[in-house]
Parts: C-alpha cells; sequence; structure tokens
C-alpha cells in the first residue's frame, strides 16, 4: 500500500468514527506521528497532503524539520515525547505545540523561554492515568491543581491534555478519565489515540489522534 493510501485510509477511519460518535467534520485532528522517520520518509506525507506531524525528540526533529518547513512553510509541529528542561529553549523555538508538560520544573523552563523568545507554543499537560512508574505524566488527581499552577502562577495558557494508556489494559477507561479531567479543567481538547486505538478515543472525545505506523508503516 503507498503512504497516498494509508494516510487516506486512516483519514476514513477517522471520519467513520467521527460518524460513529456524532461528532462534527472538523472536531478531529490527525497528527502524523514520524519520530524515527528522516526527511525522505516523511516528503511522501507531505505532498499526499498531511499537514500536521508529531515528534518524540527534540534533538531528532531538529535534524529534519527545518529543511521540510522551509519547504512547505505551512507545517505545524508536535511535541509527544518527554521534555528534558536543558531542552525548553530548542523545544519553544521549534515546535508549535508542545503536548508533554508534566511537572512544575518543566513548566517553568517553558515559561522562562516563551517570555525570552517571544514563542508562543500552545500547551498540553501530559497526564499518566495508568500511574505507570516508567511513564512520563502528571498523575490524575494532581493534574486540577497542577492546571491552575501553570496558569495563575507562570502565566500559560493550556489548551489541553494528553495521555498514553497502558500497552496491556483496555484504552477506553483512561480515555474515559482524561476526558472528565478536562472537564473538571475547563479544557476542550484532548490529545488521546494511537494508531491500534484512535477510534476508541474518537468515541471517547478525543480532538486529535497520534497514528504513526498506520501511516508511514512498521519502524
Amino acid at each position: 500500500m503507498e503512504v497516498q493510501e494509508r494516510l487516506d485510509d486512516v483519514l476514513s477511519r477517522i471520519r467513520a468514527g467521527k460518524q460513529a460518535a456524532n461528532r462534527p467534520d472538523h472536531s478531529v485532528i490527525l497528527v502524523a506521528v514520524s519520530k524515527t522517520f528522516d526527511a525522505e520518509a516523511i516528503r511522501p506525507v507531505i505532498e499526499a497532503g498531511q499537514r500536521v506531524f508529531g515528534e518524540n525528540r527534540v534533538q531528532e526533529a531538529q535534524g529534519k524539520w527545518p529543511a521540510l518547513r522551509a519547504e512547505t512553510p505551512d507545517l505545524e509541529l508536535h511535541l509527544i515525547g518527554p521534555l528534558q528542561s536543558n531542552k525548553a529553549a530548542d523545544a519553544v523555538a521549534l515546535f508549535d505545540v508542545i503536548e508533554t508538560i508534566d511537572r512544575e520544573k518543566i513548566a517553568r523552563a517553558v515559561a522562562a523561554e516563551m517570555a525570552r523568545q517571544g514563542r508562543k507554543p500552545r500547551l498540553y499537560v501530559q497526564v499518566n492515568t495508568g500511574l505507570e512508574q516508567q511513564k512520563a505524566g502528571i498523575a490524575p488527581k494532581e493534574t486540577g491543581a497542577f492546571v491552575d499552577f501553570c496558569r495563575t502562577e507562570l502565566g500559560l495558557v493550556i489548551e489541553g491534555l494528553m495521555c498514553i494508556p497502558p500497552v496491556d489494559e483496555n484504552p477506553g477507561p483512561h480515555f474515559a478519565l482524561l476526558h472528565k479531567i478536562a472537564g473538571r479543567c475547563g479544557l476542550e481538547r484532548l490529545s488521546m489515540g494511537m494508531s491500534g486505538d484512535f477510534e476508541t478515543a474518537i468515541a471517547f472525545g478525543a480532538t486529535s489522534v497520534r497514528v504513526g505506523s498506520a501511516i508511514f508503516g512498521a519502524r
């Protein structure tokens, strides 16, 4: 299957998921996850019409996206992997959306860099819905207070929440939990769902889904 076919298939499944959930046409954004793929593998996806992409690592993204964006200026780039404070400056400079704000140190570093650079990437708080020790994200019970801290102490605009459910669990309850927390925080945007479960995520209110292998093929 060619890139255009794979992308069209994912977009068709997103449309079907929206229809099944009675969601409006433009209520779900596809974030094509291009981590580990080089510029040559990404260009055909751009040529097929995709404009929103996600990367896990700041340094990897720096190696390929400046040139790609010079060729296609209307691309939107999301950081969907863990952010270290020493990479905050690079992340603020490169990404349009940072989905992985998950602790006070990172929030402070990002706020400082946004002020210094005069850039305002859109921000999501990552929630560790499964309380997995090895995974980034703030605990569900602490999310409301953390969002308030970001807003009141740092003056940050938090656009939404993001989660990655445990791989060995039914993702539905995790998506439902994120939706519930977002409601308490007055947030409408939810980044949840990947290649294996994005239709479920749409049913639970995802406004963006992060799909990689179904578009790019196996890593």
